[in-house]
């Protein structure tokens, strides 16, 4: 069991939530939703015992054990990836390790002797050698395969570490799992992979995440982090959502029925008030007034910005045609002999398992990178605009949000300008900041602003939810189905590739997989799985 007792956490004189009482209990999974900001990486970081509350307490019984997915990528890079797996069931690792310790000792003296097989003995009463064969098969299940195994952790990349990570959080089998974004930077193999993983998990789950489709198929529950404090609500996010607005609407309905009533009886008492023969019912009428005025609805954090891109005009027959492109970076192949061509209206999703392959690719489509060998043609009639997974150098100025925007085509005027940014959430003064202090998920959104004021046909996203909250995704979501003209993108996100993608391109170091069709076909189709497999 597990649960906060009037809990608060309070920076100063902002206060994330106040008086939160909750309750999280075995064979649920729980999913943390709220606004960026709201407080949901700090809640977890407090049940896990990383951070201490302002007020109030963690209450869980002695025995309960808790696991956190880590989210530093480099803190072993100096340990084996065997070894980093294992550390996620601590009493075992810390026997495992001594063990190993006094084994690689040039001398062993009498002692050493005696204590490593005190340790032996240990390690076999706690099934350490059963253990380690788990976990040799986890990270064959997380796509990491044997040749990896005894290999450094700074030898790997990114999204092979994050991988690492999350069997490292799974390995000791804890009575709860916190899981901090545990889809972000996972292909979608290992996403499905790990769906199947906590929906069969027989303990406590807590999960932050802003991948819809995730949550709607892993969670028993919504912990909804908004208006200063945490609320559970049984079912997944879509029911949390269609019910949460349909009470919202409902409160409104009933406010605006009050006021229709309190503005009716209010002009009976300016009638009558002065009328001897009615003043009784005039003073009725205002006591009534008072018991009818509306509950004054509390402000979300939340709030959704208006995604819609607007092609300046239509695409010819021609998009693009890529040929032969391979390319290596740091001498390590990353594409190898890409061959396509993108047809008018045609949505096309870039998957794999290597994030580096998909961004090399778009990057030499945006024409940002020369590939190695291999050519790509752009139609005449083609103008495209590029969201790049790393967008740093559009932020290396001290401009402000509104001058930042109005350089990208001055024939704009101000207000046109000012438009686009209120529609991504930069009202008034927001619009005045200055473009190097913004945020991850302000950065995104201004960088869809700029998309929108470039009007390109051709659109071209590499990763573009990550920052962004479950109601800017949503959004973009919306944008990405209304857009009539062609669009290239990859994503983590299941949602995105399930509801938009109009064709499939698997890229990885030793080739590519071409599907017409879209994502949920491609991942069932027997036959372009095992090509995928293929090239893996």
């Amino acid at each position: 069991m597990l649960a906060t007792v009037n809990l608060g956490v309070s920076f100063g004189k902002k206060k994330l939530f106040e008086n939160v009482c909750v309750e999280f209990s075995p064979g649920n999974c729980y999913g943390l939703i709220g606004a960026n900001g709201a407080g949901k990486s700090t809640l977890l970081k407090i049940l896990y015992g990383e951070m201490a509350s302002t007020e109030g307490h963690v209450a869980k019984d002695k025995q309960t054990t808790l696991s956190m997915l880590n989210q530093n990528q480099f803190q072993f890079d100096d340990h084996t990836v065997l070894d980093t797996i294992i550390m996620g069931d601590k009493p075992l690792y810390a026997c495992y390790a001594e063990r190993n310790r006094i084994y690689a000792l040039p001398e062993m003296s009498e002692a050493d002797g005696m204590a490593v097989a005190q340790y032996e003995a240990d390690y076999n009463d706690m099934d350490g050698y059963e253990k380690e064969a788990q976990a040799a098969s986890l990270l064959d299940e997380l796509g990491i395969p044997n040749d990896y195994h005894m290999q450094k952790m700074n030898q790997l990349d990114a999204s092979q570490k994050v991988r690492v990570l999350l069997g490292q959080a799974l390995f000791g089998n804890p009575d709860v799992l916190l899981l901090d974004e545990p889809t972000n930077q996972l292909d979608y193999h290992t996403a499905l992979w790990l769906e199947e993983k906590i929906i069969q998990y027989e303990k406590t789950v807590i999960v932050v995440s802003h991948d819809r489709h995730f949550l709607n198929k892993v969670c028993t529950h919504i912990a909804d982090v908004d208006f200063g404090n945490v609320k559970i609500y049984p079912g997944n996010y879509d029911f949390w959502k269609q019910s949460s607005e349909l009470f919202r609407h409902q409160q409104e309905e009933k406010n605006k029925k009050s006021e229709q009533k309190i503005k009716e009886l209010e002009d009976f008492v300016r009638r009558f008030s002065a009328n001897a023969s009615k003043s009784k019912q005039a003073t009725s009428r205002k006591k009534l007034i008072e018991q009818l005025r509306p509950d004054e609805l509390p402000e979300s954090k939340r709030r959704s910005p208006f995604i819609q891109f607007t092609p300046n005009r239509k695409c010819g027959t021609k998009i693009v045609s890529i040929r032969n492109v391979s390319h290596a970076v740091d001498g390590v192949t990353v594409l190898k002999n890409v061959s396509f061509s993108i047809e008018r209206g045609q949505k096309v999703a870039l998957t794999g398992m290597q994030s580096l392959s998909k961004t090399t690719l778009l990057g030499i489509l945006a024409g940002d990178i020369i590939p190695d060998s291999g050519t790509v043609e752009w139609g005449e009639t083609t103008t495209h605009t590029y969201f790049p997974k790393d967008n740093s150098a559009y932020f290396s100025t001290n401009d402000t949000l509104l001058e930042w925007l109005q350089a990208v085509d001055v024939s704009v005027d101000l207000q046109t300008i000012r438009g686009y940014l209120g529609r991504m959430l930069f009202s008034g003064d927001d619009a005045l900041k200055s473009v190097s202090v913004l945020s991850g998920g302000e950065k995104a959104r201004a960088m869809f602003a700029r998309m929108m004021v470039q009007q390109g046909n051709v659109l071209l996203f590499d990763e573009p939810t990550d920052h962004l909250d479950l109601e800017a995704i949503s959004a973009l979501n919306d944008g990405f189905n209304q857009f009539s003209e062609v669009m290239i993108f990859a994503t983590h996100d299941v949602e995105l590739l399930s509801t938009v993608a109009t064709r499939i391109i698997e890229v990885s170091p030793k080739g590519y997989v071409d599907y017409m069709g879209g994502f949920e076909d491609f991942v069932h189709n027997k036959t372009y799985q095992e090509k995928v497999l293929a090239i893996r």
